[in-house]
């Protein structure tokens, strides 16, 4: 995927358009245990159109729209710091800016990357390079020699999370269409108190919280290589689907079917305890709740177990109801908790443990992370200039790392389902691809 024509159109730092503070933001204890994830690439697609191909992606009206999108979301602009007083990690907000690259490519098309998959080699070409580390956010704009355009978006995980990044995207793209003073009567203003998700004093972790919060997940070096690639789960068959699972979530149905698909296609002990790991939004959970508004990290992490016999045998309606049942569970104690828990393990960044690097290590064969992006509607990211006509994550995360997204409504080209992007041991995820679609041909007939 190496290109020989990517030309640098531009290299530069975005800065808020008007004052901003200036001070450091205070993170929270689930900022915190996010900071070692680095940075999160995704990337969309972008088809032109004669009737706007004169203007399209104008690189001073999508700088002039980020720069106005800052002034709201102005942590976006500082760096990743440390408090001098106590040496906790903040974000510095110094107005330093986001940086933005435009580069032009003339080996690809956008319809080359129709079906794409994450890979180092697309972050590498659509997805700036960030130094330093300390940026929370970098844009690149690439021009395809179709016309068309890809674009690359990376946020640092402390600053952020996935519902988080995309309050910010809609609200850049609602700028660059619409203008400053209509985007402001439809936008919704961030709230960045990040001291609603102070610890309590004392911390303290709730015994029985352990059952369903999940502290750690260890990745370690892998025996082998891993690969990526992504599924299509289409609108009729997600139905189908639902219905077979007793008519539970989306998430629920499709973690269900990915987490015993995953178990057979990994070849674990029948007796062996496999563990299913899906990341939660916080936001209705605490009491009182947190402002749907909120900018920054609310998500935790949940976990349901059972032996892979159970999971391969039970029927589909007892294997979304596991996967259910840890997400009712999760309650104003459970959240305090991993809070709590966070706040007592002092993972400050100089504390962090070295990090294997993204995409190379793997979890245990008994475990699998699924995250979730259902919902939020990236798809939406319209400039003025028409909806991506795919987007998802640039690069994936280690192996045993699944993450589920909307796919294309039907009417711009796509399935209307779900995709789901999967990482995982190069040796198994065949067998993961042939296990997924037998069953949903099941479904189908």
């Amino acid at each position: 995927m190496d290109s020989k024509h990517m030309q640098l159109i531009e290299s530069s730092f975005v800065a808020p358009s008007e004052a901003t503070p200036m001070k450091g933001l205070w993170l929270s204890p689930l900022d915190l245990v996010q900071a070692k994830r680095g940075h999160t690439p995704t990337i969309g697609f972008y088809r032109s159109n004669d009737a706007v191909a004169a203007d399209f992606f104008d690189v001073a009206r999508l700088k002039h729209a980020l720069a106005k999108a800052l002034v709201a979301f102005y942590p976006l602009a500082g760096r990743l710091g440390v408090d001098n007083n106590d040496g906790r990690v903040e974000i510095s907000c110094n107005a330093e800016g986001a940086l933005f690259v435009a580069a032009r490519c003339d080996d690809f098309t956008v319809d080359d990357f129709v079906d794409f998959k994450p890979s180092p080699e697309l972050r590498k070409l659509f997805v700036p390079r960030i130094e330093p580390s300390s940026i929370m956010m970098a844009i690149q704009v690439t021009f395809l020699k179709c016309g068309g355009v890809a674009l690359g978006v990376s946020f640092h995980h402390a600053a952020i999370d996935g519902i988080s990044a995309f309050h910010f995207l809609r609200t850049w793209a609602s700028i660059c269409r619409d203008g400053e003073d209509r985007a402001a009567m439809e936008i919704e203003l961030p709230c960045h108190d990040r001291t609603l998700l102070r610890p309590r004093s004392p911390p303290a972790v709730h015994p029985n919280t352990l059952s369903v919060f999940c502290p750690n997940l260890t990745v370690h070096e892998p025996s082998g290589p891993n690969a990526s690639e992504v599924f299509t789960i289409t609108k009729d068959q997600l139905a189908s689907l639902k219905r077979l699972c007793g008519g539970v979530s989306t998430f629920c149905a499709v973690s269900a079917l990915v987490w015993r698909c995953a178990c057979v296609a990994r070849r674990i002990p029948p007796d062996a305890e496999a563990r299913v790991v899906i990341s939660a939004n916080i936001r209705r959970s605490l009491r009182p709740p947190l402002p749907s508004t909120y900018f920054g990290n609310a998500i935790i992490s949940l976990t349901a177990t059972a032996t892979t016999r159970d999971v391969a045998s039970e029927t589909m309606v007892s294997v979304a109801a596991r996967v259910k049942g840890a997400v009712v569970r999760m309650d104003d104690e459970v959240v305090r908790s991993a809070i709590d828990y966070f706040e007592l393990a002092d993972e400050t960044e100089d504390d962090l443990p070295p990090m294997i690097p993204r995409g190379r290590g793997v979890l245990p064969v008994t475990e699998l992370r699924i995250v979730s992006w259902l919902g939020m509607p990236w798809h939406g990211a319209d400039f003025g200039w028409g909806k991506p006509r795919v987007m998802g994550l640039a690069e994936s995360n280690h192996g045993g790392f699944v993450h589920l997204v909307d796919d294309v409504p039907a009417e711009n080209g796509g399935s209307g389902g779900v995709r789901v992007f999967a990482c995982m041991e190069a040796a198994n995820i065949m067998e993961f691809e042939r296990l997924l679609y037998a069953n949903l041909e099941c479904l189908a007939g």
